[in-house]
């Protein structure tokens, strides 16, 4: 098959509920400015008390085609799998039937393949490599200026003028006109889409691992993303205001993130199974890394996920979360795209097995 336009893959999402009983349809409670619904699926046995959920999103990044069907064959793989009793096969990659089971039978896995479907359906129309939301409040009339990098709109450092060094080179704009499309918008949440992955995390109170699945460069990105990963001094953390200005410079040793030394563990060796698993399918090389190491950011949807556990001081909540960045292109032929949709789902897999046990 080709590409999924954006009927296609609410269509996706849609039937797999409706054919499983694994499978719950999830409405997304707020449209997007051009008047779409959303919907994820939650993906597992069914129990009274919630279960430890893995909550994966993808499409928010318009012009990265393949993220969402990444996510849709991935349920659709799943749920075929339990339901026939059988096991799973990527290439050299594969998984027992026990192993299937293990899975829906201990976690919810929750699946949001589209979450950006304005901007997915403009750049797959009109502009291939339109990556924003179609948001036009703060454009001023201007096409140029239109939408809003969903990216940068979560609620983590998003003052970045004081947050951050003058010379550190995060990728984030305060222009609606920004060249590089990274505009974070009027304030935090301002926009329907990011409000929606919000809504998810909080629906799901269980919630211990977030991926979110972009494109390119081949890694699987872990927190932190605004600075380099320490563990021995608290005190350098992202509500500090004794440490702003001085944030997101790759070669200074003034600032490094605090991270809990098992959180950083935990998460280096997920990111480090999924790679593992991704390259038993065809020999491709992922590598595991912080996403600063990729280049400083702020406002994005990992470390707001692990932040929220540090502003509630609820460690019952904590997320571990990750950005995967799949394939060398955002619009790779669909021959190498099918390759890519097995690469990822293998490791994905292996992730959500991982969290299981």
């Amino acid at each position: 098959m080709p590409y999924l336009n954006t009927t296609e893959v609410e269509s996706g999402v849609t039937s797999l509920a409706a054919a499983f009983p694994t499978a719950d349809l999830i409405e997304l409670p707020e449209p997007t400015f051009e008047g779409r619904t959303c919907h994820a699926l939650r993906i597992g046995t069914h129990h009274q008390q919630p279960k430890p959920a893995v909550v994966l999103v993808g499409g928010v990044h318009a012009r990265e085609w393949g993220s969402c069907e990444i996510l849709v064959n991935l349920a659709a793989d799943l749920l075929h799998a339990h339901a026939g009793g059988t096991g799973l096969a990527y290439g050299g990659t594969s998984f027992t039937s026990a192993q299937v089971r293990t899975i829906l039978e201990e976690l919810d896995v929750v699946v949001f393949p589209l979450a950006n479907p304005d901007g997915r359906h403009y750049s797959q129309t009109v502009d291939p490599m339109w990556r924003r939301n179609r948001n036009p409040a703060q454009s001023g009339g201007d096409p140029a200026a239109v939408g809003v990098d969903l990216n940068r709109n979560y609620d983590h450092l998003f003052d970045f003028r004081t947050a951050f060094h003058p010379l550190a080179p995060v990728h984030v704009s305060d222009d609606p006109a920004d060249i590089n499309q990274v505009y974070q918008g009027p304030e935090p949440f301002s926009e329907v889409e990011t409000r929606n992955v919000r809504r998810l995390l909080d629906h799901f109170v269980r919630t211990h691992w977030f991926i979110d699945v972009h494109s390119y460069t081949q890694k699987m990105l872990f927190v932190w993303g605004d600075d380099q990963n320490q563990s021995v001094d608290p005190a350098k953390n992202f509500r500090n205001p004794l440490f702003d200005g001085k944030r997101g410079l790759k070669d200074g040793l003034v600032y490094a993130e605090f991270i809990d030394e098992d959180d950083a563990d935990d998460s280096a060796v997920l990111a480090a199974r999924f790679c593992e698993a991704l390259k038993g399918v065809r020999g491709t090389e992922y590598t595991p890394q912080s996403a600063f190491d990729l280049y400083p950011t702020c406002g994005t949807s990992d470390d707001y996920a692990y932040a929220r556990h540090i502003l509630s001081g609820r460690d019952e909540e904590k997320i571990l979360a990750f950005t995967v960045e799949w394939g060398m292109a955002f619009q790779p032929p669909w021959t190498e795209m099918k390759k890519i949709v097995l690469d990822v789902d293998a490791g994905l897999v292996e992730f959500c097995l991982a969290a299981a046990t």
